[in-house]
């Protein structure tokens, strides 16, 4: 794997992890203002990453990219932490999922597996609601039921692929939203953004690898 990684994929990946490094600094002092210039940035990282792996030379790679760009544009709206930018925010990545969706179906899926695997997500996505819709307010209820909906199935499309790389990046997405909703309704504090966002732009990386493997 290491050996297809470009060396501009590898100069983007490292403005991404540097990036996620500083966020977290931002985001253990509460910097609001570094947080606004360091946020966005960092996901650039993937973006261009995705584009050093010849993503726009494919149809899989190109779905690829829109879902990074809906992702980037939710990553900016959730830097408001009013409920306005955060059900933006919602919407943006549950739109970048679908794509995420249609990349993969596009790059090829056992139906079988597939399936098989969304019965594991449903029950698991089922799980996540009972902890987590008791705490969300009424009027977010339904964003937050879709998104767990749509994230249930990107993880399975993403596991009927039947490519590791694409799995692992789907999953450590999955569990970086299991971060976010933490912070959002249950137990607010550093400590979540401390492995959320390591997950979630790891994740990033590695989906936006995929289209040079």
């Amino acid at each position: 794997m290491v050996a297809t990684l470009s060396l501009p994929y590898m100069a983007a990946a490292a403005v991404t992890g540097l990036g996620a490094l500083a966020l977290l600094v931002a985001e253990w002092r509460d910097s609001r203002a570094a947080q606004a210039v360091i946020k966005p940035l960092a996901s650039l990282g993937f973006v261009v990453a995705a584009l050093a792996q010849r993503a726009s030379s494919s149809s899989y790679g190109r779905a690829l990219l829109v879902a990074f760009a809906l992702c980037w544009l939710g990553d900016v709206l959730l830097i408001s932490r009013g409920r306005r930018g955060f059900r933006a925010g919602i919407l943006a990545f549950l739109l970048g999922h679908l794509a995420f969706v249609a990349a993969f179906l596009i790059y090829g899926v056992d139906t079988r597996a597939a399936g098989a695997a969304l019965a594991v997500t449903l029950v698991a996505g089922t799980v996540v609601g009972r902890w987590l819709l008791p705490r969300v307010p009424l009027d977010l209820k339904p964003a937050v039921i879709a998104y767990v909906v749509v994230i249930s199935i990107m993880v399975a499309i993403a596991l009927g692929t039947g490519r590791p790389p694409i799995a692992l990046g789907a999953g450590a997405f999955y569990l970086s939203d299991l971060s976010v909703a933490r912070d959002r309704f249950v137990a607010p504090g550093f400590v979540n953004r401390a492995w959320g966002l390591p997950l979630y732009y790891g994740a990033q990386l590695v989906l936006a690898a995929t289209p040079g493997l």
